[in-house]
């Protein structure tokens, strides 16, 4: 079956870039409408209207540069801080001194924030520091004095374009850990899938193999030896580590980015809901009793398939554990909101502690062919098992298909 690698990309930072172009353009308005409403008190007005004319277009045309870190590039926050920095030392050519010593607005005003913001977000708190330090530098150059308001000005924009920076630099380092720690989640995910596989179908045949040579003796007992040596082999190779997770999601200009593989399976797609009897019905036999309700027991196909094989995996258990003469019993309940099959024999039981020691020798079939199939669809596995009276064994899967109740079809 082919698997397709689908990619999510995250980022936290990306309402930041929409609420700064939000603030871009209002702020470029506030300012037009501040010189607008006090146009009569500057001495050269014309410089003013200048100096607007280009902020209005900068502004507008470079909405894409302000939409992401990428766009925003070095040479625009350059050109950015610099019409801001042209913006105050222009203040005083163009307004009325008594208006500048009276603590009267800059030409950009509060414009200029937004192009230290934008350093803030693209380069984090240290290139919000410097970009912060100049205009500050600049204001007090235009004011002639470093007066209080105009230290309180400076020292606004500079705490909280650094506290901003460093906002987005922890957030990108979230990310990127939030990121591999998806894809580490993704890889184990994957790999259970194939070490139900390979538990399902090769370890199974090797411990047949191993059983039956060893029977036979002979040249059929080698042969049985080979394969036990091969079956734990395969076993440990199973229960190793974790495979490593892809460290492409380093990418700080697009946001986080997770790929994960899936396989697509076509008839899960079409969506149409499955008797789970009909899976299951196979299994009854001269020591295996199978109880249904009379109806149709629906679920997705694949939620279906993934308890048929759950089934499966405990009464494989029986036959190896319990003894040729345990007998097993398959009870489906169709409750309204899930679907519960229950799988029970009259075999010794499980000693406590075991099912660990067996986990921790690469003996998964509990722990990956029953619980692992039922959490992957949302589902659980309870195991109950008391020495000397059976081993019980419910499955509960919710009866939910893409977002509907199965019930409701």
């Amino acid at each position: 079956m082919a698997k397709r690698e689908r990619v999510m990309r995250m980022s936290v930072e990306q309402p930041l870039w929409r609420a700064l172009t939000a603030y871009r353009v209002l702020t470029m308005a506030y300012a037009i409408a501040l010189f607008v409403s006090a146009y009569d008190e500057f001495v050269r007005p014309w410089v003013a209207v200048a100096y607007f004319s280009v902020l209005l277009v900068w502004t507008l045309a470079t909405l894409r540069q302000v939409s992401g870190a990428a766009s925003c590039t070095k040479p625009f926050l350059v050109v950015d801080l610099t019409i801001a920095l042209t913006g105050i030392l222009l203040t005083p050519v163009a307004d009325a001194h008594e208006r500048i010593v009276a603590g009267g607005p800059t030409l950009p005003t509060i414009w200029t924030a937004g192009a230290v913001l934008a350093y803030a977000l693209k380069g984090g708190w240290r290139w919000a520091a410097v970009a912060s330090a100049l205009v500050g530098v600049a204001n007090i150059v235009q004011r002639g004095a470093l007066s209080q308001d105009t230290f309180h000005n400076v020292l606004l924009v500079w705490v909280a374009s650094i506290a901003i920076g460093y906002v987005v630099e922890v957030a990108r380092a979230s990310e990127r850990t939030l990121a591999r720690a998806l894809e580490i989640e993704a890889a184990t995910r994957e790999r259970e899938r194939l070490a139900r596989d390979i538990h399902d179908s090769v370890l199974q045949v090797l411990a047949m193999v191993q059983r039956r040579g060893t029977a036979l003796g002979g040249e059929a007992a080698e042969l049985g030896r080979m394969a036990g040596e091969q079956e734990a082999a395969l076993r440990a190779l199973v229960a190793g580590g974790l495979v490593t997770a892809s460290h492409a999601s380093e990418d700080a200009s697009q946001g986080a980015v997770v790929r994960v593989v899936e396989v697509p399976d076509d008839e899960d797609a079409a969506g149409e809901p499955c008797d789970l009897r009909s899976l299951l019905a196979p299994h009854a036999g001269a020591r295996v009793t199978f109880s249904e309700p009379g109806a149709p027991v629906l679920l997705a196909p694949a939620a279906a398939r993934e308890v048929a094989a759950a089934v499966s995996a405990a009464l494989d258990n029986v036959r190896n554990h319990a003894g040729d003469g345990a007998r097993a019993w398959i009870l489906v309940e169709d409750e309204p909101d899930a679907v519960i099959v229950t799988v029970r024999d009259d075999g010794p039981g499980i000693p406590e502690g075991r099912l660990a020691q067996a986990e921790g020798e690469g003996r998964l079939g509990v722990a990956l062919s029953i619980r692992g199939r039922l959490r992957d669809i949302g589902g659980t596995a309870e195991l109950v098992s008391v020495p000397g009276q059976g081993t019980e064994v419910e499955l509960k899967v919710p009866k939910v298909s893409g977002g509907r109740r199965l019930s409701d079809e």
